[in-house]
């Protein structure tokens, strides 16, 4: 006799519903919007949400380069990045990396809120980011989200 009257059902690749979402970055802080990013990403907002599947949507960042660093964090943190060879770290400030692009800044807040994993690489692979706000995924129809910052 089966008491349970409901069952888990888990997603797997062909059953999850991905969408496209835009999210605007206009006066956003850098660590909020990353981390709601990253929820988007994961797919933790969904009611069928698996952790090892997935199951995200993939996200439009746009106006990248209007996004605010509380306090002197412009200044005074440091970003440090290793080149790969001896000797070769080097280091930044997000300040120095917004006039190259600022793109990266959000890609890595958002990449060190994912799985350290295979699946967090695949995460990271759904996430376009652009100074602008042009963008070129006008085809796939994404839905805009509205984050509460």
């Amino acid at each position: 006799m089966d008491s349970l009257s409901y069952k888990t059902r888990s997603l797997n690749r062909e059953t999850t519903q991905k969408e496209w979402v835009i999210v605007d970055a206009t006066s956003a802080t850098l660590g909020r919007l990353a981390s709601r990013v990253a929820v988007l990403l994961k797919g933790k907002h969904k009611a069928g949400y698996t952790p090892n599947v997935d199951c995200g949507d993939n996200v439009i960042v746009i106006n990248a380069d209007k996004i605010v660093l509380t306090g002197k964090k412009m200044t005074d943190k440091v970003m440090i990045r290793h080149t790969g060879y001896p000797g070769g770290q080097r280091f930044s400030t997000p300040r120095e990396v917004m006039n190259k692009s600022a793109s990266i800044l959000i890609e890595r807040a958002v990449r060190g809120m994912l799985p350290k994993n295979r699946l967090g690489r695949d995460l990271f692979n759904n996430l376009r980011v652009y100074n602008g706000p042009e963008h070129k995924h006008a085809e796939q129809n994404p839905k805009e989200i509205k984050l509460t910052l």
